[in-house]
């Protein structure tokens, strides 16, 4: 959609859901959650900082996922040449720049993996989105096909085999949500509330929903004391409600803003660029761990929310050399 025609709102949310991506990295991913075996009264205020924002923030990758629900993929060859170029360009880029850097680091096998973005990639949620996206044709139909009523059982249905069987008992097939069925389960959901839900709807409901937003914060917070190793899954069922009823928040809002939509134009290449194993494991991380040693926690409370917004601001400008690389490739 041209830049202009986007929903702000939609927009804002996936810059949101980035930025919590970036927090979920910063907090747990860099530093490891802390150890709640000894209880609430053994905690330190680091320790609940952490939880706060581990379950502020979990929910980014759901959320940005469901964008796509919202809208319905729309599959086209150039759509699919456009993501996998993006995520060539920054992983052979990346990769690159390394070498050049690091002379002793050079590898003609590590830079032509660096192609294979499918395949030989630590970033799940690209071939997993790949998955989605071609999966999406036969979702779409299938969703649109259906009755209302039918549609909510199978989606119900879908849901509760995903939290038992693959939450509570950790099926292979979604363990921890980390898969491509996590990525369908969540479109599933957007695609009903905009076919048989509606903006109004939950605009009628907003008190409520916001109500049930900060229950469910607050149960995935608590339940990390009962569950630590799940607590935190894509996949928790209060996780999944926390997501579900922020994407509604975000829903009921209407205005425009194209500095919003521009901002929003970069968001996956924050991703691509921040979690690539050279910047990730030899930057960012290390970074992140001294900080925290470092610092009284609200200057590192400063620092973490300067440097995911530096992250963003900084990876969208680079993003700008790529798209135009991408539309005279592409379109």
């Amino acid at each position: 959609m041209a830049t202009g025609h986007r929903q702000s709102n939609f927009e804002l949310l996936r810059i949101v859901s980035m930025l919590m991506v970036l927090g979920v990295h910063i907090d747990g991913a860099s530093l490891g959650m802390p150890d709640v075996s000894g209880g609430w009264s053994a905690l330190s205020v680091r320790d609940y900082w952490q939880l706060i924002v581990e379950a502020v923030c979990i929910v980014g990758v759901n959320c940005f996922t469901m964008i796509s629900g919202w809208f319905g993929i729309r599959l086209k060859w150039r759509g699919l040449a456009s993501f996998l170029f993006e995520c060539v360009f920054y992983s052979v880029l990346i990769c690159t720049a390394v070498m050049i850097v690091k002379p002793e680091a050079r590898s003609v096998v590590g830079w032509l993996e660096s192609w294979l973005v499918l395949s030989h990639t630590d970033l799940w949620y690209v071939p997993a989105y790949f998955g989605l996206m071609l999966l999406s044709p036969l979702l779409n139909a299938g969703m649109e096909a259906l009755t209302k009523r039918r549609l909510l059982m199978i989606v119900a249905v879908f849901v509760l085999f995903n939290v038992w069987c693959g939450w509570w008992w950790g099926g292979a097939f979604n363990p921890t949500g980390y898969t491509v069925i996590q990525l369908v389960m969540v479109y599933m959901i957007a695609r009903y509330l905009r076919l048989h839900v509606g903006r109004e709807a939950m605009a009628a409901k907003r008190r409520l929903i916001l109500s049930v937003y900060f229950v469910s914060l607050v149960g995935v917070v608590v339940s990390a004391f009962y569950l630590p190793g799940q607590a935190y899954a894509y996949n928790s069922p209060l996780v999944l409600i926390n997501a579900v009823s922020l994407f509604m928040l975000f829903a009921c809002m209407d205005f425009r803003s194209k500095i919003v939509n521009r901002l929003a134009a970069g968001a996956f290449a924050v991703y691509l660029i921040h979690k690539a194993p050279p910047v990730w494991g030899g930057l960012i991380k290390p970074s992140v761990a001294r900080l925290w040693v470092m610092l009284p926690l609200w200057q590192f409370t400063i620092c973490a929310v300067g440097l995911a917004v530096g992250i963003y601001f900084g990876s969208w400008m680079i993003d700008r050399v790529r798209a135009a690389f991408s539309r005279r490739l592409i379109g």
